[in-house]
């Protein structure tokens, strides 16, 4: 098979529920000429142990990144160990031309990718270039002071420490697209792609940075969307019985539950422009690929690393296991006459890109990777497994979560401290998450099939050497313990 161009294309921080509705036409057309899995989750909703994940085939548990390495005392937990090769590496070594602009937020430990000197990747462009751009030329970066809120985090899992991080304030960037993240980003990719190697295959690694805050924004994106075409989900602004309390110990609860309804409205409007300016980003690149011909020719992989609540469930950003936090809809457009127009509901995982790329191209990491093939399931062969997901704290390993996907159902386990929080939900009848089955009239069944996930997912658990151990799983102490709190008001 002669060997095809690669253009792997990932966003940050985009809810699911953004594609397919008009505003993403670009983007959506990928999911027209390729295989669109509808139902594909992250590994974990945070950028750097996700997109460790996404390039090595394997859990953060395993790879050792689990935590944005932030802070110095926690930051080994962000490092995937060298022991793991990278895609970066695999396509170097394989004969691909390869570049990279944007974001790059896949950390190792035998230190910064880009600064290998074995290393045969372009790097057109990182967040530390555009930054030296924007002072070159004396402009502010995006957002500031108003756009970062004080949030709690544990360091070591012991010591408070306060640290800002991004909230849903929202403002007109006025130094305009070209001085923004992804309109620089964008300029540099076209840069590689008109200077690439002719004799080579290209791989290209496009990262963004929308729609991740700060939600400053510029024109014309600013005002793309208005109030009236703005259709809050039911689920914005309202806490539910039965959601775990524990996320209030999360910047999740912390930031999202101090906004109404009429603030969340504002920001899901310039968050949809930002992510109509990702859009156009895209559009760029794919137009660029039509003009050289080689669209037709290319493996085209988009993705985002995680979700973002945006007010579901009166939660911001991601870091934790519902719907609009952890799944990432996979669009995967391969060269002419191989598979378009497939929308696969069967539910998979962002650990199943690498090997399903590598069996496409009939290559091998260096290193056993844990998820699987999806090319038996494009081509029609029945699939699903358990999907497992974690969350180990966002600078600092504190905030604990750990989720398992079966069917229909899921159960997420929710750990602070010494407390242990269950939900479980059946996400096809409810795909909000309103109701946590574990309550009500039906408890002893659920209980008794989220037992059997609980089984499952301590075995995953063990198998990745994961490093938190779940020890209370008495279900029917928990269920009447917290059936006789009172739940307050939200």
């Amino acid at each position: 098979m002669k060997k095809p161009h690669i253009i792997f294309i990932v966003a940050d921080q985009l809810r699911y529920d953004m594609l397919g509705r008009g505003i993403t036409p670009n983007i959506d057309s990928l999911a027209r000429d390729g295989v669109l899995f509808d139902r594909a989750y992250c590994s974990c909703p945070l950028c750097v142990p996700s997109r460790g994940s996404i390039f090595t085939g394997t859990y953060p548990s395993r790879n050792g990144s689990m935590i944005n390495p932030w802070l110095e005392q926690d930051g080994a937990y962000g490092l995937v160990s060298r022991s793991f090769e990278t895609f970066y590496e695999l396509m170097e070594r394989s004969g691909w031309d390869c570049m990279h602009s944007g974001k790059q937020h896949l950390f190792t430990k035998g230190g910064k990718l880009e600064e290998r000197p074995e290393g045969k990747t372009r790097w057109l462009s990182t967040a530390k270039t555009y930054l030296e751009l924007l002072k070159a030329d004396g402009v502010r970066a995006p957002g500031g002071d108003r756009f970062r809120s004080f949030v709690p985090e544990l360091a070591g899992g012991r010591y408070t420490r306060v640290c800002r991080y991004s909230n849903p304030t929202t403002g007109c960037y006025e130094p305009g697209e070209k001085y923004y993240f992804d309109g620089y980003f964008t300029e540099k990719a076209l840069e590689g792609l008109r200077t690439r190697d002719l004799g080579k295959p290209l791989f290209l690694s496009a990262m963004y940075l929308a729609p991740h805050p700060p939600l400053d924004v510029p024109e014309p994106y600013y005002s793309a969307v208005t109030k009236e075409e703005v259709c809050l989900p039911d689920n914005v602004g309202k806490w539910y019985d039965h959601q775990s309390p524990l996320q209030m110990y999360n910047l999740t609860g912390v930031v999202g539950t101090k906004y109404d309804l009429k603030q969340w409205k504002e920001s899901w409007r310039v968050y949809m422009g930002l992510v109509r300016l990702l859009d156009d980003q895209v559009g760029k690149l794919l137009e660029e690929l039509k003009c050289q011909g080689i669209y037709d020719d290319s493996l085209i992989v988009f993705t985002s690393d995680h979700g973002e609540m945006l007010g579901s469930h009166r939660l911001f950003q991601k870091m934790c296991m519902y719907e609009e936090s952890v799944r990432t809809p996979v669009y995967l457009k391969f060269p002419q006459n191989y598979m378009s127009g497939r929308n696969i509901q069967t539910p998979v995982s962002q650990v199943d890109l690498m090997p399903t790329l590598c069996g496409y191209l009939g290559i091998e990491l260096r290193h056993e990777p844990d998820g699987t093939s999806l090319l038996p399931m494009i081509e029609g062969a029945e699939g699903g497994r358990d999907i497992m997901i974690q969350f180990d704290g966002n600078g600092s390993r504190s905030n604990f979560q750990r989720c398992i996907l079966r069917g229909g159902y899921k159960l997420i386990v929710d750990l602070f401290k010494d407390e242990t929080y269950y939900e479980l939900y059946n996400v096809l009848k409810d795909p909000q998450e309103t109701c946590n089955l574990l309550f009500g009239e039906e408890s002893r069944e659920m209980q008794q099939i989220a037992a059997s996930m609980l089984e499952a997912l301590g075995i995953h658990m063990e198998d990745t050497k994961d490093p938190v151990r779940i020890t209370d799983r008495d279900l029917k102490t928990f269920v009447e313990t917290y059936s006789n709190l009172s739940q307050g008001t939200m």
